[in-house]
Formats: C-alpha cells, structure tokens, sequence
C-alpha cells in the first residue's frame, strides 16, 4: 500500500514538473546578443546530432585571419522534414551566408533558432529559415 501511494506522488510530480523542466533546457535569456549578424563563411564540417545540430566554419576576419566559427540549430529530425536536409544539403568548402545572434563576448558562436536564416553565397538560395523573420534582407553581392 505505501509503495502505491509513493508511485502515485512521485508520479503526479513527474507530471506537474516535467513540463517545466523540459523547458528549462531552452532558457538562453542574456545569452546572446539581441540583434542579429550576418557572418560569410566557408562550410568545414555539418554535424547533424541531437539535441542541436551544428555548422562548422572558418571566416576571414578583418585583418584577414582565419576564424573558426560554429553556429547551433535545430535537431537533425526537424532538419529533414521542413527543410528537407540531408548530410549532402551543404558540404565542406561550400560558402554560406548566416544570420543569427552572435553570442555575448564576441566569440566565434551564432545561434540559429531565432531570426534566423542560412544562404548559399554563389546563388543567394536560402536553405534554412526559422519561423521568425531575420531582421533585413540579404545581400549576396550580386
């Protein structure tokens, strides 16, 4: 008897925190910076692994250094079915324009799950949109 009604409590607490939990993973609040960037890059590595897939690439900064940037995003499940990704959608060598939030710091990290948008430079198709609008149009220097 005691050990039903513990499974009872434990499982009433498991309904009334598991949603809030869930969401605690998300929380990114001062994280970032408010407006968005957008960073031209070359493809080095696509990484299609949950719980955020990630795009490795390298820039060339101001002073024409080389800098390795990673941007995070969407599930690799989310990937493929609205945008139609494969592990061939974009591939090392491959130039992309990014928009998104650059992390607060300065460092070498986008994030894409906002305002967000990822654009082939050689033909300005874009291949990845969140469901907010980035902040201005893009221009691929055509």
């Amino acid at each position: 008897m005691r050990s039903r009604i513990l499974g009872t409590f434990v499982f009433a607490g498991v309904l009334l925190l598991g949603p809030k939990l869930s969401l605690a993973h998300h929380g990114d609040a001062g994280r970032y910076e408010d407006d968005t960037i957008d960073v031209v890059g070359t493809v080095v590595a696509l990484q299609l692994i949950h719980p955020h897939s990630s795009i490795i690439f390298d820039v060339t900064d101001e002073s024409g250094a080389m800098v390795r940037w990673r941007g995070e995003f969407t599930n690799p499940r989310t990937l493929a079915e609205r945008y139609g990704w494969t592990r061939n959608t974009i591939k090392p060598g491959d130039k992309v324009i990014l928009t998104g939030r650059q992390v607060k710091g300065g460092a070498a990290f986008i994030n894409l799950s906002e305002n967000s948008r990822i654009v082939r430079a050689d033909t300005c198709e874009e291949i990845y949109k969140t469901n907010s609008e980035p902040e201005r149009p893009i221009s691929c220097g055509h």
